[in-house]
């Protein structure tokens, strides 16, 4: 609709040019939006006040000037403007014609399961690295959060044109996995019945006790029988790989799968660690100083520099991590986009800092996604997050109590730059107060008001086909509440380029809840099947649009649309 509005406009400051009424022909990028009262009009540009420095007078005038040519408009779409009027110190207001709005009824037909969807990605390699978490332990909420904002995210930028590959990195290297080992084995030690003072910066949790008796089950007392360092080396091997396995089997639970995993011991097998180290050192980016060798990142706009080897040979985690973002870079992919907890702020400058020192643009080409806590609710009160012993809730345990679908769409409902109250109870209730409830409701109404429409022959079946006929009972849609949720309809694909843009996805949840709210005031005022056949009709086409946009908006967050409720 906008972009039949901009080519009116366009013809008309043409023709006021030609009759001498503006300067210059030439016209900057027009803007529109939708004005915050129905008063005035549906939709309102700016193109007299960007104009005003090129045209050389008041921006009121240069509208008063076009208004007349937008008027006797004779483009082939300059019927659905009803009027125009000037507002403030020189917006254009435009209201249009009901039957502007009945042609995006056959679009969202046609296009059925790919409204919504654009090129605006352009086919760019975008690669989304998101949960990530360690091989130490199950995923918690706050786990569950990022899980959902990256799958969500990746979905929105592939539906919005863009080439995207959803990856996790398994830290299966380094300090943690050595923890893990340890910890399982002086657990096995004391199940064995040796006094061992367990350290506190082991991990304190009751799964490690199971891997324990797994791994006496499983191996005997061949175990003790070897050097420590190899048992504990088996003991964080066995416990890693049940732990990635398990955390696997809990993000398909939860709807999460990814293109790739990607090891973080494989750089160091692949000596891809030693070649990027030794590739900035030729470069002089990687320097040496006190038997360490820092990274130069000061110099690229971090407040220090970085140690990527310690004076006693051992790599930091930075050091994988610049190797892994240059491995990223050089698979081929334009953008990377890595989804992280909110408390590794910090580490962005120097990601950002390695990027640009490989001759890659990180303003451009790198995103950090940073998400925030959870507070978990039972019924409005706190809910304990964690305990001593080093139990915690799990994304399991929200997804065995609320389900996937209420857990997904309650992460994604505030952006994830604040923080979330995530209430247990509210997600079960089966009202307009469970946010996901309220949404999906309007899907599975919708389809019992088509399986009824089906049972008295106004349909043939409930997945209705379009065909040009149907525009007859289309422009019977006429009543403010009808023309309002077209309007809403139409807005669907902005809202998702927007959200692909803004890598935030809870923007297409506040749509989605916009939508649903618009629907429920339309059905509670309005009957769909009425005595008219040609109004029920265009009623039953009307929600059935409604239908296939909801669905395609849940289905973007990873929320299923349920036929019934």
């Amino acid at each position: 609709m906008k972009e039949e509005i901009k080519k009116i406009v366009l013809a008309a400051a043409a023709k006021a040019f030609k009759q001498g009424l503006l300067i210059s022909e030439k016209f900057p990028s027009i803007e529109f939006e939708e004005p915050k009262h129905e008063t005035q009009g549906d939709v309102s540009t700016n193109f007299a006040m960007i104009s005003a420095s090129v045209q050389k007078r008041a921006p009121r005038k240069i509208a008063e000037a076009v208004i007349p040519f937008i008027q006797t408009s004779n483009t082939t779409n300059s019927s659905i403007i009803k009027k125009v009027e000037i507002a403030g110190p020189g917006f254009i207001n435009f209201f249009l014609c009901d039957e502007a709005w009945h042609s995006i009824i056959e679009t969202i037909f046609i296009q059925d399961n790919k409204y919504g969807s654009s090129n605006l990605g352009n086919n760019k390699k975008v690669q989304v690295e998101f949960v990530s978490a360690n091989p130490t332990g199950p995923l918690h909420v706050g786990h569950g959060r990022g899980a959902a904002v990256g799958d969500a995210t990746a979905n929105i930028l592939a539906f919005a044109g863009f080439d995207v590959q959803k990856e996790y990195y398994i830290n299966d290297s380094g300090r943690q996995i050595s923890t893990l080992g340890k910890s399982v084995w002086l657990r096995l030690l004391e199940q064995e019945g040796k006094e061992i003072d367990f350290p506190g910066d082991c991990y304190q949790g009751e799964y490690i006790k199971d891997f324990a008796k797994e791994i006496l089950l499983e191996k005997g007392n061949s175990l003790l029988e070897k050097e420590e360092t190899e048992a504990i080396s088996e003991c964080a091997k066995y416990s890693a790989d049940h732990i990635l396995n398990g955390i696997k089997d809990d993000l398909k639970s939860f709807g999460v799968e990814f293109d790739q995993w990607f090891s973080e011991q494989s750089l160091y097998d692949s000596s891809s660690v030693q070649k990027t180290i030794d590739g900035f050192k030729s470069k002089d980016i990687i320097y040496e100083k006190d038997g360490a060798l820092w990274f130069n990142t000061e110099k690229y706009g971090d407040e220090k520099d970085r140690v990527v080897v310690r004076s006693n040979g051992v790599t930091t985690y930075f050091a994988s991590d610049i190797a892994y973002h240059i491995e990223k870079f050089d698979r081929g992919f334009d953008r990377v986009i890595d989804v992280w907890g909110a408390d590794h702020h910090g580490y962005i400058q120097r990601i950002n800092a390695c990027i640009d020192a490989y001759g890659r643009d990180s303003s451009e080409q790198f995103d950090v996604i940073l998400v925030q806590l959870v507070n978990l609710l039972r019924g409005g009160k706190p809910c304990a997050m964690s305990t001593r012993a080093g139990e915690f809730v799990t994304l399991k345990d929200i997804v065995a109590e609320v389900g996937k679908d209420a857990a997904r769409f309650m992460f994604l409902s505030r952006s994830y730059d604040s923080k979330l109250d995530f209430d247990l109870e509210l997600a079960k209730e089966k009202s307009n107060n469970n946010p996901v409830f309220y949404v999906q409701y309007v899907h599975a109404r919708i389809s019992s008001i088509l399986q009824k429409a089906e049972d008295q022959n106004l349909i043939n079946n409930q997945n209705i086909e379009w065909h040009e006929d149907l525009n007859e009972f289309v422009n019977s849609l006429r009543k403010n509440e009808e023309i309002k949720l077209i309007k809403i309809l139409s807005l669907f694909g902005e809202n998702v380029e927007k959200s692909a843009q803004t890598l935030h996805p809870h923007i297409i949840f506040t749509y989605l809840m916009t939508l649903a709210q618009a629907f429920h005031s339309y059905y509670n005022k309005h009957k769909v099947i009425t005595e008219n056949k040609e109004i029920s009709l265009g009623r039953l086409i009307l929600i059935t649009a409604v239908k296939k946009v909801i669905r395609n908006g849940l289905g973007l967050l990873g929320v299923s649309a349920p036929e019934r409720m």
